[in-house]
């Protein structure tokens, strides 16, 4: 059933955006969906492929590293999904300096943008947990528990930390931060953190996040040390289905007493189970345990 309803959701060719974009339209909303580049056959004809996109999606060009075009998608919006995030820095971009400037500014802008536009009431925003360790801040061990008050302290290392992981977790608890610093002044702010997705796809490839959960099996070894360096950063891996991440997100939409900041994820597991559950699925690839 159509809905007199309009959001927008950024960032809608990646894994999370457009299968989000798939159940939206399901759902009968109308979809302002933002590509960083609309000359991309394949990311353009996967979203216009979906169900009801003919009649009910919108696509517009945006890119976080030239925040204010997010404005013209998200006019219009009673709900903005923010799930567009640098992962390499634009050197041809004198702006900022590496994609944590850029994803706390882009950000920045695209909240300033909702206020502007008097139509949007709440900003939904995709967070990670890598913003969200329990490590104390000396790197000593861990909290006894994980709730809305752990940030991931940006001052430790690593073994099997690398520069772009780094930059990732900077990028996204300071763009968490600066996204909560919102909440209350002029628009509803809530923020999801996802555990690592994996499950079903709407797009033509393995996505990233699906990679890294089944590098064990595909004895991908840079996939693997992102699997351990989340295991290192975290104690253990926070992992979830993508319908279920999907419907967390729907569910922040519509249920109207909802802010702050929440932790999306089914279960954690530790490499060595996720390792034993695919040697019992087949028996005959020697996976490795360590």
């Amino acid at each position: 059933m159509e809905k007199n309803f309009n959001v927008c959701v950024t960032g809608a060719s990646g894994y999370i955006g457009s299968f989000l974009v798939k159940e939206l339209l399901h759902r009968g909303y109308t979809v302002h969906a933002t590509l960083r580049n609309l000359g991309e056959p394949s990311k353009v004809q996967l979203l216009n492929g979906l169900p009801h996109a003919e009649t009910r999606l919108k696509l517009f060009e945006a890119d976080i590293y030239d925040p204010d075009k997010f404005a013209f998608a998200i006019q219009g919006c009673q709900v903005v999904f923010h799930l567009a995030t640098p992962f390499q820095h634009n050197t041809h971009n004198s702006q900022y300096k590496n994609i944590s400037e850029a994803a706390a500014a882009g950000v920045k802008s695209i909240v300033q943008s909702c206020i502007r536009s008097e139509t949007v009431k709440r900003l939904i925003y995709t967070g990670s947990v890598v913003a969200a360790s329990t490590l104390n801040n000396d790197g000593s061990g861990f909290k006894d528990s994980l709730d809305e008050t752990c940030w991931t302290p940006l001052n430790l290392s690593f073994s099997y930390s690398n520069e772009f992981l780094r930059d990732y977790v900077s990028s996204k608890t300071l763009a968490e931060k600066e996204v909560l610093s919102f909440n209350g002044k002029g628009i509803e702010v809530v923020s999801l953190v996802c555990g690592l997705v994996g499950g079903d796809t709407v797009q033509s490839y393995i996505a990233e996040s699906m990679g890294v959960l089944i590098a064990q099996l595909t004895n991908d070894s840079t996939r693997y040390r992102i699997l351990r360096f989340l295991e290192e950063l975290l104690g253990k891996l926070p992992v979830l289905h993508i319908q279920d991440a999907a419907e967390a997100h729907i569910f922040c939409m519509e249920n109207p007493h909802i802010n702050g900041r929440f932790l999306c994820t089914s279960d954690f597991l530790k490499t060595a189970d996720i390792a034993s559950h695919v040697q019992k699925c087949y028996p005959e690839i020697r996976i490795s345990q360590e």
